[in-house]
C-alpha cells in the first residue's frame, strides 16, 4: 500500500482512527504521575505540552489537530512570544501531575487529568474534523477552547459546560449479536460498514476482512452464518492484540527503503529513510507484505518516524509562512506601485486630451461671437418676458440649443459647423457676455493642463520610488545584507551580556547590578558554572550546561550567503550531567568573555584574571554585622582561577530561529559557526562607530550589535563580516 503526499509529508492517514487513539491512551497511561512543564503552540494547527518525567529527559506531548496526538523526545524550535492559548495552558497546568488518561468510549476524544495544589483540570483532546484543544475546569466547565465551535447538540464555547461528541459503537463491547444486527442492518460494502458503522477505520477492517477472508467489496448484508463467527472472531482477535501487545510496526515501499531504514544510526539518516515508509500500526496488518515490515517501539514512536520530522519544524513553517506574507505584502508593494504608475500615466493622458478639447471650445466662442451673442440676447430676452419654467419648455423647438439648467443659470448650446448646421456643444452661462464664456473655457483649459502638470510630477516619484526599492533590494542582495523586520520582544538571553562557546554552549552575565542578580536567582543551576572576571563590580557569569545553538537541519531560504541558520537549544544532550566536567578549554572560553564584558576592557591590559566556582558557593548571605550590595555576591571555598586570559572577544552574523542578529563569543566559538565574523580587540575607535559599520555592512540593527560589542573603545579585525 503506498501513502499518498501532501505538501511534502506523507499522510497515510490524514487521521487518527479510534483503534490509534485507543493504544495511545495505554502508551500515555504510563506517564501518569509525571509533571507538566511547559506548553507550546508553535502553530495554529499543533499544542506540545512538555512534560517532565522525574530523572529522565522531557517528553513532548505533540497534538495535531484533528489529525494525530503522540509523545516525542525531538529537539523542536519553538517560539519566544507564546500564544495567548499556550499561555492559558502554563498559567494552569505548569507543574501540575497527570493522573487519569481516558479515552471517551471509543471515540476519537481523550482526557487527560491533571492535579495541582487548587484542584483537577481536564485537558480535552478531540481528534475528529478540524479537532479542537480544551481546558476544562474540575466541573467540566469549559475554561477555554484552542477554537470555538458549535454543532448541533453542543456548543464548545468557554463558560459552557462541555459534552462530548454523541457516543458511537464501541467494538470491544460489542457481541455476536450485535455483530450480526449492524451486519443485517447495512447496505453497504463490507470495508465500509466495518470503518464506519463498526468504528475500526478502513485499515483495521482492512484487517478484518483479510483475516476472515470476506472480500472488502462483499455486501455486509450477504454474509451467512460461517462468514459472521469468522468475522467476529477476526475482529476478536485484533482487538485482543490491541489490548494485549506493546509494539507496533512500519512497513516499507520495497527493500531499498527497507534497507536504508535499517542502516540509518543518526537522527539525520532515520528521517531520511522514513520517506520510504508506506503504512503503520500497532498490530500486524495481515494485508501488508512481511517481508517489508520491521518493529518499532510502540505507536508513538511509529508517528515520530513518520510525522515526526516534519511536526517537528511546525514553528519554522509557521515563520516561512509568515515571511511569505511578507514577500507577498512585497509584492503587493510593487504591485501598488505598478497600479499607481498605470493610474497617473492614464490621468495624464486624460487631463491633456480635455485641455486641448476645451481650448478649441473657447476658441470656438470666440470665432462664433455673433451666433453666441444672438443665443445669448434671445435667451435673456425670454426669461424677461416669461421666466425660465417657459424657457424650458420651448427648447425642443430651437435648433440651437439643447437643454436649460434653471439652477446653474446656464444653456447647453450649439455652435455652428462647416456647414452652418448645429455642431459642437458649449455650455454658456446666460449672464457672462460672449467673452466671458470664452475666458471661462480657457481657464478651464489652464486648469487641466496644470493636473497633467501635477500628474506628471507625481509619476515622477512613484518611478522613483519604484526604482529606488529595487535598486535597495538588489544592493542588500548583493551585499550580504538582511532586512529586518521588527521585533516586539526579545529571545531571553538577549536581555543580558551573552556569548557562545566552541562546544555551542551559552554563556550570559548580567550588563548591571539587577542584572547580576537575574542571572544568579534564575539562570545559574546547580549543574551550570559562576564565573567572574577578578574585578570589583565584573558581571556575573552563569555557563549553561544545557543552553545553546546549534545548526539549523531546516533553514529558511531568505538567508544571505555565507549567513549561518541556527536554533536555539534548551537539551544539550552530550552525556555531560555537570558543567564541572567540561574540557579546561571551553571554561577558559567562558572566562575571557566575562573578562571581556567588565571594565577590564578599557583598562589598557591586553589580558585579565577570571575564575568560576561551583552555584552552591555563591550567596548572598555575609557574616553577621556585613552587609552586601545589590548586584554583588559572597563566594565561598575554593576557586579555579584562569590568569593572563587574552583581552578579545568575536561578532558573528547569524539567523537564530529564524530571526537575523549578531553572534558575540569566542573567536573560536564565533567562527565555527560563522563563516561572517569579526575579532574584536580593545582600540581607539568607539564601539558606536564599530557598529555602525557592521549594522551597514549587515543590515542588522545597530542597537542589537551595540549590545553585543564590549563596554568601550574597539579595534575590528574583518573576517568576512563587513563583507568584501
Amino acid at each position: 500500500m503506498k501513502g499518498t503526499w501532501d505538501s511534502g509529508l506523507r499522510v497515510m492517514r490524514a487521521q487518527s482512527s479510534s483503534f490509534d487513539v485507543a493504544r495511545i491512551v495505554r502508551e500515555l497511561r504510563t506517564m501518569v504521575g509525571v509533571r507538566a512543564r511547559k506548553a507550546y503552540q508553535p502553530h495554529y494547527e499543533q499544542v506540545v505540552l512538555r512534560l517532565n518525567p522525574k530523572g529522565k529527559p522531557s517528553v513532548d506531548l505533540v497534538i495535531v489537530r484533528g489529525k494525530r496526538l503522540y509523545m516525542s523526545r525531538r529537539d523542536r524550535p519553538m517560539p519566544n512570544n507564546p500564544s495567548p492559548f499556550a499561555m492559558l495552558l502554563r498559567k494552569h497546568l505548569a507543574n501540575s501531575r497527570l493522573v487519569a488518561v481516558e479515552q471517551v468510549g471509543f471515540d476519537r476524544v481523550l482526557i487527560l487529568t491533571f492535579e495541582h495544589g487548587r484542584g483537577r483540570l481536564k485537558l480535552v483532546i478531540e481528534l475528529f474534523r478540524d479537532g479542537n484543544v480544551l481546558l476544562l475546569d474540575d466541573e467540566d466547565v469549559i475554561i477555554q477552547p484552542l477554537t470555538h465551535a458549535k454543532y448541533a447538540s453542543r456548543s464548545l464555547k468557554r463558560g459552557e459546560q462541555y459534552i462530548p461528541p454523541p457516543e458511537t459503537v464501541d467494538p470491544r463491547g460489542l457481541d455476536r449479536a450485535g455483530l450480526d444486527a449492524i451486519l443485517a442492518e447495512s447496505n453497504h460494502s463490507m470495508i465500509r460498514t466495518l470503518a464506519a458503522r463498526i468504528n475500526l477505520g478502513r485499515i483495521y477492517g482492512n484487517a478484518v476482512c483479510t483475516a476472515a477472508g470476506i472480500g472488502l467489496d462483499e455486501p455486509a448484508d450477504s454474509l451467512d452464518d460461517e462468514q459472521k463467527q469468522a468475522l467476529s472472531d477476526a475482529m476478536s482477535g485484533l482487538l485482543e492484540e490491541l489490548s494485549g501487545s506493546e509494539g507496533s510496526y512500519l512497513w516499507f515501499e520495497d527493500s531499498d527503503g527497507l534497507k536504508a531504514w535499517k542502516a540509518a544510526e543518526d537522527p539525520v539518516s532515520i528521517d531520511s529513510a522514513s520517506s520510504g515508509i508506506s503504512e503503520f500500526s500497532p498490530i500486524e496488518l495481515p494485508f501488508m507484505d512481511s517481508s517489508m515490515q520491521v518493529g518499532i517501539e510502540n505507536l508513538s514512536a511509529a508517528y515520530d518516524a513518520v510525522f515526526g520530522a516534519h511536526d517537528a519544524v511546525a514553528y519554522i513553517r509557521r515563520e516561512e509562512e509568515k515571511l511569505a506574507a511578507a514577500g507577498e505584502d512585497e509584492e503587493e508593494q510593487r504591485a501598488k506601485l505598478d497600479r499607481r504608475a498605470v493610474q497617473q500615466r492614464s490621468a495624464i493622458e486624460r487631463f491633456e486630451s480635455q485641455a486641448v478639447l476645451t481650448q478649441v471650445l473657447a476658441k470656438s466662442i470666440q470665432d462664433n461671437w455673433t451666433h453666441v451673442d444672438d443665443l445669448l440676447s434671445q435667451v435673456n430676452s425670454q426669461i424677461e418676458s416669461e421666466d425660465w419654467q417657459a424657457l424650458d419648455k420651448k427648447v425642443g423647438d430651437v435648433a440651437w440649443i439643447d437643454r436649460v439648467d434653471p439652477v446653474k443659470r446656464t444653456i447647453l448650446a450649439r455652435l455652428p459647423d462647416e456647414d452652418n448646421e448645429p455642431g459642437a456643444s458649449v455650455t454658456l452661462a446666460v449672464e457672462k457676455s460672449v467673452h466671458q464664456n470664452a475666458q471661462t473655457y480657457f481657464e478651464r483649459a489652464r486648469t487641466l493642463k496644470d493636473k497633467a502638470k501635477g500628474a506628471k510630477v507625481a509619476l515622477e516619484r512613484t518611478e522613483t520610488h519604484a526604482a529606488k526599492e529595487q535598486a535597495k533590494r538588489a544592493k542588500d542582495a548583493a551585499a550580504g545584507r538582511v532586512r529586518l523586520a521588527k521585533r516586539s520582544k526579545r529571545f531571553w538571553f538577549e536581555k543580558h551580556r551573552w556569548g557562545i562557546l566552541s562546544d555551542g554552549r551559552m554563556i550570559v552575565g548580567g550588563r548591571d547590578a539587577k542584572g547580576n542578580d537575574t542571572v544568579v536567582r534564575k539562570y545559574l543551576r546547580s549543574t551550570d558554572l559562576y564565573i567572574h572576571a577578578d574585578l570589583h563590580g565584573a558581571p556575573s557569569c552563569s555557563l549553561r550546561l544545557h543552553d545553546g545553538l546549534e545548526i539549523d537541519p531546516n533553514p529558511m531560504g531568505f538567508r544571505p550567503e555565507g549567513v549561518a541558520s541556527l536554533k536555539i537549544s534548551q537539551e544539550f544532550v552530550d552525556g555531560l550531567e555537570d558543567a564541572q566536567n567540561l574540557p579546561v578549554e571551553i571554561i577558559e572560553e567562558g572566562a575571557q568573555l566575562a573578562i571581556a564584558w567588565s571594565r577590564a576592557w578599557g583598562s589598557g591590559g591586553a589580558a585579565a584574571t577570571a575564575f568560576h566556582a561551583r552555584p552552591s558557593q555563591v550567596s548572598k548571605q555575609t557574616e553577621s554585622g556585613e552587609s552586601i550590595g545589590r548586584g554583588a555576591f559572597v563566594v565561598r571555598g575554593q576557586r579555579t582561577w584562569y590568569r593572563d586570559v587574552p583581552m578579545e572577544i568575536a561578532i558573528g552574523f547569524a539567523i537564530i530561529n529564524n530571526i537575523p542578529i549578531p553572534i558575540s563569543g569566542t573567536a573560536a566559538g564565533v567562527s565555527k559557526i560563522c563563516q561572517r565574523w569579526a575579532l574584536i580587540k580593545p582600540g581607539r575607535e568607539k564601539k558606536e562607530t564599530i557598529a555602525n559599520r557592521i549594522a551597514k555592512a549587515t543590515g542588522l540593527a545597530q542597537d542589537d550589535v551595540l549590545s553585543a560589542l564590549p563596554p568601550g573603545a574597539c579595534e575590528l579585525e574583518d573576517h568576512g563580516l563587513l563583507g568584501a
